[in-house]
């Protein structure tokens, strides 16, 4: 694997922890503040919107670069859901209909991105060997 290949691969890596880091977030946040009370105080604080600024750059150079190796639109599509859904989540549905409804999304783009990060890996990676067969 050389080392554009490597970069590639780690991008969509950091790309899938991030979207993981924002599920883990969502499903383990309330249950921390109920836990632990002294946490309360971050409970207010609105996080998706600040993790966005991380997720969406990483997600769009990740899926970009791995679509440069694939060509396969399909990833590139579901990839824009994720985020959209995650952006419309964390910004005015939170805004317009509370934390729940922020989460739901959150959750669901979360999901969707992993997903699609993952599938992007793949088939990145198995272009690649191909190529180099």
């Amino acid at each position: 694997m050389d080392n554009s290949s490597r970069q590639k691969a780690i991008l969509d890596k950091v790309a899938v922890g991030l979207s993981g880091l924002c599920l883990l977030h969502c499903l383990l946040l309330p249950f921390v503040v109920a836990v632990l009370p002294f946490l309360g105080q971050f409970g207010n604080n609105h996080f998706h919107a600040e993790l966005l600024l991380f997720v969406v750059p990483v997600s769009v150079i990740a899926l970009g670069v791995g679509y440069r190796r694939h060509h396969r639109v399909a990833v590139l599509v579901f990839g824009a859901v994720g985020l959209i859904i995650l952006a419309v989540g964390g910004t005015y549905v939170h805004d317009a209909y509370g934390e729940m409804a922020d989460r739901a999304m959150t959750v669901t783009g979360s999901i969707i991105l992993a997903f699609t990060h993952f599938k992007n890996f793949r088939l990145a990676k198995k272009d690649l060997l191909l190529i180099s067969q």
